[in-house]
């Protein structure tokens, strides 16, 4: 049945859609319980959409709270949490990852599951209610770690958790929903953690509940493929024998002349994602999973090269050695730590400060303090709500693309 409902899903989709699910101006809200709540898996679909798209101008709002269930939790009852959390920022696109605390961590209970399946079709029907023509995204329940760590009853609790994202798939086979499966390529990226590297596999999700940023870049990425992103970053062959550029995506390039070394100027329309290549756990992730080849490349090909090795640098600074043979096939340059990629980690961090600022404003004053008569509150919020915007506005500017000198000697 499952099976035959995601074919049902991917079908429509490809109909549905062509290219990428955000469009320029949209305002995107993500609702969930504590792992919305970390801010990772979040914040990394932000960056993403942010570096990919530097001229989109999307707006991102991150509305997880920790212990939440479908009827709500300690942010009070979800009609509250709708209403305070999610209605005021007007979504024109709306993630709801509910599920993990529904099941209460234990064996399949049918009238747990029932009480889930209605409250996400409550939830749907109040989106569709207030906030008219919002694109919604169901995400399936993110994995509990059954893997690394022996499960603590027959089956295991993420057996339940892909029980309730079949649910999903049922609710968005009948109201025409997006469904976004963030369980099962983490569970095989996991496996293969697992096999590779067992003590470290086992800090990917440390508590088995809530990823790590390796864990919380994979559940991101399947996202993202869910709302069809694009591989590519750009790629660019340049042909070192007569001196010029031959297929160029997503880039451009100029001044390219081969004399004691092979040179050119090149300006790329996108940035590469914001990877923290010294993060052992995210290294693991992305070597487990299919990230770079299926979300992260930019490509560089030279072909005409003597046979030999080559070292490539980038505006001065060293990108790597490589054989001539590897040049001709093309090199994924996503994964180097390159100008472009230290300026998607200052885009990153941005994201991170932006969303820092309207957490402490909904959490430090908004809410605990929504009784409290006092004057000068509504200013402060008033004055963070403009900071955080300035910060977006740096956030934008600081993606934009800027032209870089690539040079490749013979070694």
């Amino acid at each position: 049945m499952r099976r035959l409902l995601l074919a049902v899903l991917l079908v429509s989709a490809a109909f549905a859609q062509t290219d990428f699910y955000l469009k320029p101006s949209d305002r995107v809200v993500f609702y969930g319980d504590s792992i919305t709540d970390q801010r990772l898996y979040t914040t990394f679909t932000e960056t993403f959409v942010v570096t990919r798209f530097p001229t989109m101008n999307v707006a991102f709002t991150h509305s997880g709270w920790g212990g939440d269930r479908v009827t709500g939790g300690g942010g009070g009852p979800i009609d509250l949490r709708l209403e305070r959390d999610v209605f005021p920022y007007r979504p024109t696109v709306a993630t709801i990852m509910l599920g993990m605390n529904d099941g209460s961590y234990r064996a399949f209970d049918k009238t747990l599951y029932d009480t889930y399946c209605q409250g996400m079709a409550h939830i749907v029907q109040s989106l569709k209610d207030h906030v008219p023509g919002v694109r919604i995204t169901l995400i399936e329940p993110s994995p509990y770690d059954d893997v690394t760590r022996s499960p603590n009853f027959q089956g295991g609790y993420n057996e339940v958790l892909v029980k309730y994202g079949e649910c999903l798939l049922e609710l968005g086979a009948m109201d025409h929903l997006l469904v976004a499966d963030l369980n099962t390529a983490v569970v095989a990226a996991l496996r293969r953690a697992n096999a590779a590297d067992p003590g470290q596999a086992a800090k990917l999700i440390p508590d088995r509940v809530h990823p790590g940023a390796g864990g919380h870049l994979l559940m991101s990425a399947e996202l993202l493929k869910a709302w069809k992103a694009p591989a590519l970053v750009s790629s660019v062959t340049i042909d070192a024998v007569a001196g010029n550029a031959g297929d160029v995506k997503n880039a451009s390039v100029t001044g390219v002349k081969n004399e004691t070394s092979l040179q050119w100027d090149e300006t790329e329309k996108a940035l590469p994602m914001a990877l923290d290549l010294k993060d052992k756990l995210v290294k693991l992730a992305i070597d487990s999973s299919d990230y770079l080849n299926t979300l992260d490349q930019e490509e560089v090909r030279v072909t005409g090269l003597k046979a030999g090795n080559y070292a490539l640098t980038i505006d001065g600074v060293d990108a790597g050695t490589y054989a001539a043979e590897d040049l001709a096939k093309g090199i994924n340059l996503a994964a180097v730590d390159t100008p472009m990629l230290r300026q998607a980690m200052e885009v990153h961090g941005l994201t991170l400060k932006h969303n820092n600022i309207h957490f402490f404003r909904w959490r430090t004053l908004q809410v605990p303090m929504a009784a409290e008569p006092y004057p000068s509150k509504e200013k402060a919020m008033s004055d963070l709500d403009t900071l955080e915007r300035e910060i977006v506005e740096k956030q934008r500017a600081a993606a934009q693309p800027k032209p870089h000198h690539f040079e490749l000697a013979a070694r």
